[in-house]
């Protein structure tokens, strides 16, 4: 009861943080959702919180230089379900500069990027919820750490460039612009990714070395994106269940020796890339993405040992086999569905599937959609609600795991699926301040698991998780 006061409190601190202590001189006026004349006058339309920063960013943009900085912070609390009741507090600081090579060092074409972090807080599925599709997209361990450092360079009339360094495959891979809205990890870096590859791969927090190719023909609506990185940034044991995020603490292991992660997109998005829309346009713009990626390394079977028994099995040995290689095939549509003369309001559609083998991998099919609504309420044009569910499945070696435990004479539950349905409202307070209240429900937790709590083996109850997140841009 106490942890559920406590959050409401810090919550309704929260969404009154922007309200004024004092009644301005003059009412102030609205420029789409953001205040013109008021206590903050033109700072509630610039971009970044700081504008021009006393001019540095335009002394930097001689240069050819820019700086990013943003603060995303956010409590989350289940009131029912999981291991416990409670709300935890999670933040992500992050920090880019990038580097245009033309006008620094005229050497056209070229963009140096290195972006770092500070991850600080708690995690609440970790510590509480212990669900499959983690509740927050910012959870990770405590700590700084450098994220991405590479360069891009542009070729062939800005038809193809190529990007060498260490990267975060999240960032241009199986993404969404819709998915984007939504607070739940797994509509960022999809289920079967983040559970069947090594340590989850290289993706937020980690990072790979790697190389990637993006080829857009001329006046085309196709394009072709193409990269191979190495699999393991932490170095973890297949067979281990350590966290590659401690293997890996400062993101400065820049590792080459393990296996390949071969990753391959192709994307065909109307209107064709540089045209215009008008206000009136008919046309209502979508873009469909078909992928894949293999990874080469060696993935521990979820059910049988070397020796050919189950490793639940009191007489096996406990090492689990090894297979080679591991793959996932994937799709995913962002499509408009409807919006208004004056590109004030719209709907939006996203749907992502992905598929991966029952044998390796404790995920074997994974999919996430929604609908997202801009401008619901009449004068907030860059507000957006976002509807969405996601939905995973456990392979069935997996489950056979826990059949033969269960055979064993441990009871325990058989794990199946999992289904989260979120429900967020992002309020755009300035370009640069949005606040999200946030609504979560997981339908089977774990898939299935017992909870640690109950002494008959019962099952962890469907989880309710409420809270807000606020997003600053320096």
């Amino acid at each position: 009861m106490k942890n559920s006061l406590l959050l409401a409190c810090c919550m309704a601190g929260m969404l009154a943080a922007p309200a004024w202590a004092e009644e301005p001189a003059a009412p102030p006026q609205a420029h789409g959702n953001f205040l013109v004349n008021g206590p903050m006058g033109g700072v509630w339309q610039q971009d970044q919180m700081l504008g021009d920063a006393w001019g540095a960013r335009t002394w930097l943009g001689q240069y050819g230089v820019t700086v990013g900085l943003t603060e995303v912070s956010e409590i989350l609390g289940n009131t029912s379900g999981g291991v416990k009741r409670t709300g935890d507090y999670d933040g992500l600081t992050t920090l880019t500069l990038q580097m245009d090579t033309g006008k620094a060092l005229g050497w056209d074409g070229g963009t140096f990027n290195a972006s770092g972090m500070h991850v600080h807080g708690t995690n609440l599925s970790a510590n509480n919820l212990m669900n499959l599709q983690t509740a927050s997209g910012i959870e990770a361990d405590d700590g700084f750490r450098l994220w991405e450092l590479w360069y891009d360079q542009t070729l062939l009339n800005n038809t193809t460039d190529i990007k060498v360094g260490q990267q975060s495959v999240d960032q241009e891979f199986m993404g969404s612009q819709y998915s984007a809205l939504y607070v739940n990890t797994m509509f960022g870096w999809p289920m079967v990714p983040s559970a069947d590859l090594l340590g989850g791969g290289p993706a937020y927090p980690l990072s790979s070395l790697g190389a990637r190719v993006k080829f857009t023909p001329e006046a085309s609506p196709w394009t072709v994106l193409a990269g191979v990185f190495d699999d393991n940034p932490g170095g973890l044991d297949p067979r281990s269940s350590d966290d590659a995020q401690k293997l890996d603490d400062r993101g400065t292991n820049f590792r080459l020796k393990d296996s390949a992660l071969f990753l391959g997109e192709i994307q065909f998005a109307y209107p064709t890339v540089g045209d215009t829309q008008r206000a009136g346009d008919t046309v209502l713009p979508g873009t469909y993405k078909l992928g894949f990626w293999y990874d080469a390394g060696k993935f521990a079977d979820q059910r049988y040992g070397t020796d050919g028994l189950s490793l639940a099995d009191p007489s096996s040995n406990g090492i689990a086999r090894l297979h080679r290689g591991n793959y996932s095939i994937y799709g995913v549509i962002d499509q408009a569905l409807w919006r208004d003369a004056e590109g004030e309001k719209a709907i939006g559609f996203f749907v992502r599937p992905m598929i991966s083998p029952n044998d390796r991998n404790e995920i074997h099919f994974s999919v996430n959609g929604g609908l997202n609504f801009k401008g619901l309420i009449e004068g907030r044009g860059d507000d957006v609600l976002g509807l969405g569910v996601a939905y995973t499945t456990v392979s069935d070696r997996a489950r056979d795991f826990d059949g033969d435990t269960i055979a064993a004479g441990t009871p325990q539950p058989k794990r199946s699926n999992e289904t989260v349905l979120e429900a967020t409202y992002q309020y755009a307070l300035a370009p640069w301040w949005n606040l999200q209240p946030d609504f979560q429900y997981v339908f089977n937790p774990g898939g299935g698991i017992a909870d640690p709590n109950s002494p008959t083996g019962d099952r962890i109850k469907n989880e309710t998780i409420v809270g807000i997140r606020t997003t600053l841009t320096f």
